[in-house]
């Protein structure tokens, strides 16, 4: 199976040696997406509700590149710089899916620190 890269302007470029996504056989994989705006790189404002509305925004936006949704998404890896927002991205996260579907795996971490001193960060897996 041959790897494609997964790129779009519709969510920002990558801000370092690596794709928004690569696609292989009917899986899509994406980097972590964080809530700056595409194109001026800026982080959206409103705290961790408007970071993790951004974040879905990214993420929609590079799964639709890919041939793919959020609907889609089997494996989810949250990056959270506080816990304590735990709640509030449980709250946000759920509201991207319809109600009575199969809810993705889903692994929520704390870190030390994400790129750009953001809140949140998320990485996928979809199907294509």
């Amino acid at each position: 199976m041959e790897k494609q890269q997964v790129s779009t302007s519709a969510a920002p470029g990558a801000i370092g040696p690596y794709s928004q996504a690569v696609k292989v056989g009917e899986f899509v994989y994406t980097s972590a997406q964080i809530p700056t705006l595409p194109g001026s790189g800026l982080v959206a404002s409103g705290g961790i509700e408007g970071q993790t509305h951004q974040v879905f925004k990214n993420l929609s936006a590079v799964l639709e590149a890919a041939g793919s949704s959020l609907e889609k998404i089997v494996k989810a890896t949250v990056f959270l710089k506080n816990m304590d927002d735990f709640a509030v991205v449980n709250a946000i996260y759920v509201s991207y899916f319809r109600a009575g579907t199969v809810l993705p795996a889903r692994s929520a971490v704390q870190v030390v620190r994400l790129p750009k001193d953001v809140l949140v960060g998320i990485e996928v897996i979809a199907l294509a």
